[in-house]
């Protein structure tokens, strides 16, 4: 079953970078994780239940999955519609792309493997 969600993923993957969605998700990551967003996620992480996940993007180990289910409940449905809003795309063409993307953005982002400081 992996190797199918897998295959599915990385056909959604190189058709986001084809379509120009994956560019645009990322510009829209780079602008969304500064630090103050990225200690806000883990506030959001830990209300929703998610805390370990959002903590292995941000430690140097294995970033955990998420899935589309999971980011709508991490996000909120304000997040989900300025997402919306700045793409032009539904929910359920962006989240699947933003499940793939989000992990390493955030361990990108956390290069010592931990949120940096607030500027």
């Amino acid at each position: 079953m992996s190797g199918i969600f897998d295959d599915v993923m990385g056909k959604l993957t190189d058709l986001a970078a084809s379509s120009g969605l994956s560019g645009q998700i990322h510009s829209y990551l780079s602008q969304m994780l500064t630090p103050a967003t990225i200690s806000s996620l883990l506030d959001q992480a830990q209300q929703a239940g998610l805390t370990d996940k959002v903590r292995s993007w941000i430690g140097s180990g294995e970033n955990l999955p998420i899935s589309t289910d999971e980011l709508r409940s991490l996000l909120g449905n304000q997040q989900v519609q300025a997402l919306v809003d700045h793409v032009g795309l539904p929910a359920d063409t962006i989240l699947p792309v933003l499940a793939h993307l989000l992990p390493a953005a955030v361990n990108a982002q956390t290069p010592q493997g931990e949120v940096p400081a607030k500027a």
